[in-house]
């Protein structure tokens, strides 16, 4: 009896979760259905659907229990930012170039203070005009890049900055929720507690992601033959949400957790593998998030707000336009691709709706911003394909009714920024020192900060326990206080400034600076656990082991920082790593068959056998006897007994061995080592970028059989595509002459 009323009970309070939900799909996936016909994006469809569920709308079915609700959209917003993050990678942001950033930064400071000023001109309270302000500076990722692949842009040269751009937004947008939360609990713009907080950011970012990196790539590549799919994805969840729990705890947004985590698996080599796991998850969840977010529309206060609402479109589509052009323009752009950038880049969308939850979840905005933010976002989301489809026609119109002089001169001011490349000697030695410092001054402190809270009160009543626990703490600290303090870092640099007498100071002065940073940390960790006297001979002793042990120390630290730099790279060495050229985008490989001796393809050219137009083919050689004839030319012939080798995918391969079977041709073989490979290259050598394909084929009598650019790929290019930096292409020719290719990519 008491086991069926405990089932009643569960019964009724699973209904109301279990009906809304599958409300909630339902909804979903007809809207899902209605704008993939339309071909529209389908965030506005789950907008949409959320409009139709929600209690302002009579006509169908609305969920009855919204706390349920915004349980699954704290969800939502958990794996939207994890996947975010596995898309988002530090390299990406270390490559990005000066040009995106200046954009992006441009951009975000103009409309955030034009948003916070629009905001106070209508009258709007002080925290709603901020979080206004930080809603309208932050462009949708998803939005742009479904409307590059609509339009077919994604080989244009702007395409590039804007990419760079919003990665560099993303980033900002999670220092601006850590900002916006410090400036909504203390009701105050402080300077000190913003301060605070971005020092406090930038601690636990670096600690994440240094000991992220350092530990979760060698965990999954250590049990890496035992991960099914179910395992992996099971895993990357769990490591998802105990960074959420570890960013709570320390209070910060759990969405930042996320994301931080979803950066770091970005850098292993099975990021592309738990992205593809992901993506169901991110999707189910993320379609609640969105369709919780229309469920928040009230058709009341959008005509009441009617007004606002075209004020603030209007400001963001011009504001973020004109702001991002100017970035662009700026950095050293011409102004056709300045215009183009900033055009592609008016729209706010997922961003700056979690921004704007956060301002309800905290109870700092009014019941007004989310729904006017859900409709500017929808109607940009409209705006955002036109704009970027005429945004070239309008940047040959400017340059046509501008002055004369004032296109003339940003020409000249563009040419004379792209041309200022170089950096100091100065300024690499002055990097290179700060990086040092900084990096190991917060391992050394969070290490201290850690055996301080857990270690201390363990060995607090025991006799030597303190000295167990500092001496230990000094061991693990010791190779980064030897890094920190002695290790020489761009030798070659600071020796050619030291022979110019003006830098001598400045080059002490660095480090003594450093030195006095290393005992600073000896006596701070002493002191935790001795009395001042104790912690000074302790320093004295510590100071003379570290001048004993430099060697040792130098091993250790080495090692320690190799290890990290090969879970940091290792999946960009994984994606150039020549031996494994055959696992293609396309999954191309190479066959090789034979040419029977009553074939009709004998005698014929390869011209006439038209094999690459007809079936996507690629012949990599003929082999006739002991002569091996590289990458032939249309007006070879093929003979009785010739062995070619060919390049396809699965299904082109079989449809080629059903052709040639068709004429008498024999089977095909395995490919045994040749003189003639496949490899896979980055376009990296000033020799080939701006060079097209068969300009590359002159000079190297390579084929290009595939390239892939900004994530889209193209088997088989025409000769005259113009290879551009960064580009990966997959050739075909001589294996000597690819080894030395490799070596220059």
């Amino acid at each position: 009896m008491i086991a069926l009323n405990a089932a009643a009970e569960t019964s009724h309070h699973l209904e109301p979760l279990i009906s809304d939900l599958g409300l909630i799909l339902m909804t979903a996936g007809i809207a899902v259905l209605l704008f993939k016909k339309m071909k529209q994006p389908l965030v506005l469809g789950y907008l949409i659907a959320g409009f139709l569920a929600g209690n302002h709308f009579d006509f169908f079915p609305s969920v009855t229990d919204m706390k349920s609700v915004e349980v699954w959209a704290e969800i939502g917003v958990i794996f939207l930012l994890f996947s975010l993050g596995l898309e988002f990678s530090f390299k990406k942001l270390m490559k990005v170039g000066g040009t995106s950033s200046i954009t992006a930064i441009t951009q975000i400071l103009f409309m955030v203070v034009i948003g916070y000023f629009i905001g106070q001109w209508m009258g709007w309270g002080k925290m709603d005009s901020i979080f206004l302000g930080a809603t309208l500076s932050i462009s949708s990722t998803t939005i742009i890049i479904r409307a590059f692949d609509e339009l077919g842009v994604k080989g244009k040269k702007f395409v590039g900055i804007v990419f760079g751009a919003l990665i560099v937004e993303d980033i900002v947008a999670i220092l601006m929720m850590v900002l916006l939360a410090t400036v909504a609990v203390s009701d105050q713009v402080s300077g000190a507690a913003l301060l605070q907080s971005v020092l406090k950011l930038v601690f636990f970012l670096i600690i994440w992601f240094l000991g992220g990196i350092f530990i979760i790539p060698t965990i999954l590549k250590k049990a890496k033959h035992l991960l099914t799919d179910e395992m992996l994805l099971i895993i990357s969840l769990a490591l998802c949400l105990m960074m959420v729990m570890f960013a709570a705890n320390v209070g910060f947004s759990p969405a930042l957790g996320a994301f931080i985590m979803g950066s770091i698996i970005a850098e292993t080599t099975q990021a592309e593998k738990i992205e593809h796991l992901i993506q169901p998850v991110k999707d189910l969840f993320g379609a609640v998030f969105f369709v919780s977010v229309g469920m928040l529309i009230n058709p009341e206060t959008l005509v009441t707000y009617a007004l606002p609402v075209a004020i603030i479109t209007l400001v963001t589509i011009f504001g973020k336009a004109f702001s991002s052009a100017t970035g662009a323009l700026l950095s050293g752009q011409p102004l056709r691709q300045s215009v183009q950038t900033g055009m592609s880049l008016a729209q706010i969308g997922e961003f700056s709706f979690i921004i704007a939850t956060l301002g309800m979840s905290l109870k700092v905005t009014s019941d007004f911003l989310y729904p006017i933010i859900v409709a500017v976002s929808a109607i940009t989301t409209f705006t955002t394909p036109f704009l970027i489809k005429y945004s070239d026609p309008f940047s040959q119109y400017l340059e046509e009714k501008l002055p004369k002089k004032w296109v003339k001169n940003i020409n000249r001011y563009s040419l004379n920024a792209q041309a200022i490349k170089s950096v100091s000697t100065w300024q690499k030695v002055l990097n290179t020192y700060i990086i040092q410092i900084v990096l190991n001054t917060i391992i050394i402190a969070a290490i201290i900060l850690l055996s301080s809270k857990f270690v201390a009160p363990l060995v607090a009543d025991t006799r030597f326990g303190n000295t167990l626990a500092a001496l230990i703490t000094l061991v693990i600290i010791a190779p980064f206080l030897w890094a920190l303090s002695l290790r020489r870092v761009a030798v070659e640099e600071v020796e050619l400034l030291w022979e110019e007498r003006k830098y001598r100071g400045a080059l002490l002065m660095m480090i003594l600076i450093r030195m006095s940073l290393g005992l600073f940390f000896i006596g701070f960790l002493l002191n935790i656990f001795f009395s001042p006297l104790v912690a000074f001979v302790a320093l004295i002793i510590a100071i003379v082991a570290y001048q004993i042990f430099p060697k040792k120390l130098n091993e250790q630290y080495h090692k320690i920082e190799n290890h990290f730099l090969k879970n940091f790279n290792d999946r960009e060495n994984k994606k150039i790593d020549r031996r494994y050229a055959n696992l293609m985008p396309w999954d191309g490989h190479m066959s090789i068959f034979e040419i029977g001796k009553e074939s009709n393809l004998a005698g014929k050219t390869l011209q006439e056998l038209r094999i690459r137009e007809q079936l996507g083919i690629n012949i990599a050689y003929i082999r006739r006897g002991e002569v091996t004839i590289p990458i032939p030319t249309k007006t070879e012939r093929l003979f009785p007994g010739d062995e070619i080798c060919v390049i396809g995918t699965d299904a082109q391969v079989t449809e080629f061995t059903k052709y040639l079977n068709q004429n008498e041709t024999e089977t095909a073989k395995s490919v045994e080592e040749s003189q003639i490979v496949l490899r896979q290259l980055e376009v990296a050598d000033e020799e080939f970028i701006q060079k097209s394909i068969g300009q590359f084929r002159t000079k190297t009598n390579g084929m290009v059989v595939g390239i892939e650019r900004n994530g889209n790929r193209i088997l088989n290019p025409e000769s005259h595509l113009v290879l551009e930096q960064n580009d990966i292409i997959w050739v075909v020719g001589d294996k000597k002459r690819m080894n030395e290719l490799m070596k220059k990519a």
